[in-house]
């Protein structure tokens, strides 16, 4: 049983963690620098992500409409633990253009990749059905909440006067909420994605996470991780242990069992997502806390996610 849970955390994390890896190395030989990882950042955040957002939802109907709560209840959950970190980060975070990316590298779980692969691992076909619209609900949020978070606190010295403006102009230009409502709309229309299109945007798509995690990678500072303020390691602790405690704890409570309950634990144990670091690259945070964060949560997942599942598969819970 064990065995089994490790095995399963390993197949899934293993092929992230060597990615950021090869980061490292092929920033240390000289084949990736700086300027490197701002364009290919700029890339992956204007073009590669957004057509892995809109091919995620445009055409998938899942058919999946009577697990309507649990995905109510994973974007309820999500808002909530947002809150809770906005509410606690002043008092961990003493700067306040370093408390969004606290915020966001706490909440934001790499749903779209690593909690779809833990879903089909642990409940087959079935677990990705269901695990797809779980991650529909709180994909948008993720996006939504991080662009207020990052927004208000790289914004932070600005006049204030000016902080809900900004906020709200940096979600409707940003490109990643665009690509999930345009998704979003096209899925609705009940049009099918012509092959042509198909085809070039899975291409373009597959850009998004091996680029993002090289840069990543590359932009590692292991020395600061070493002797790190805190931050890193106060978000990686909120996203590793304490959100998905309470989103599992709350589901439960819910009346959740079985896979669902199951689901809830997968998607909120993942590490933070990678595009989270593209994201505070993009607007000018601290890219290397960011990138620490998901370096962190990367490595510690491995282990929580496995513990988890065997307490709760002790439990006959799940």
């Amino acid at each position: 049983m064990s065995w089994d849970n490790w095995s399963f955390a390993f197949n899934v994390t293993a092929p992230n963690l060597l990615m950021l890896l090869l980061g490292v190395f092929l920033r240390r030989v000289g084949l990736m620098n700086d300027d490197f990882c701002h364009s290919a950042s700029r890339l992956v955040f204007t073009l590669a992500l957004p057509c892995l957002l809109f091919f995620s939802l445009a055409g998938n109907h899942s058919g999946v409409s009577g697990n309507l709560p649990l995905a109510i209840y994973g974007a309820f959950a999500t808002v909530a633990t947002f809150l809770l970190l906005e509410l606690v980060a002043p008092k961990l975070v003493s700067n306040p253009q370093e408390r969004g990316i606290f915020v966001q590298g706490g909440f934001r779980a790499n749903t779209a990749i690593v909690g779809l692969a833990y879903c089909a691992n642990a409940y087959g076909s079935e677990g990705v059905a269901i695990g797809s619209l779980y991650m529909a609900a709180t994909v948008l949020l993720f996006n939504v909440l991080s662009v207020v978070t990052l927004t208000r606190s790289l914004r932070e010295r600005q006049n204030r006067s000016n902080g809900l403006l900004d906020t709200l102009k940096g979600i409707i230009k940003n490109p990643l909420i665009i690509s999930i409502a345009l998704g979003l709309l096209y899925d609705a229309s009940q049009l099918p994605v012509p092959k042509v299109m198909s085809d070039t945007g899975h291409l373009l798509s597959g850009l998004a996470l091996p680029l993002a995690l090289l840069c990543t990678g590359a932009s590692l500072d292991l020395k600061a991780m070493r002797s790190s303020s805190g931050v890193a390691m106060h978000s990686s602790l909120a996203k590793l242990i304490v959100i998905p405690l309470i989103m599992t704890f709350g589901g439960w409570l819910y009346g959740f069992r079985g896979i669902p309950l199951g689901i809830i634990f997968l998607f909120s144990s993942t590490p933070t997502a990678a595009a989270s670091y593209v994201m505070v690259r993009a607007m000018g945070g601290n890219a290397t806390l960011a990138a620490n964060i998901i370096a962190v949560t990367t490595f510690g997942s491995f282990f929580t996610t496995s513990v988890g599942l065997y307490l709760l598969r002790h439990w006959n819970i799940i």
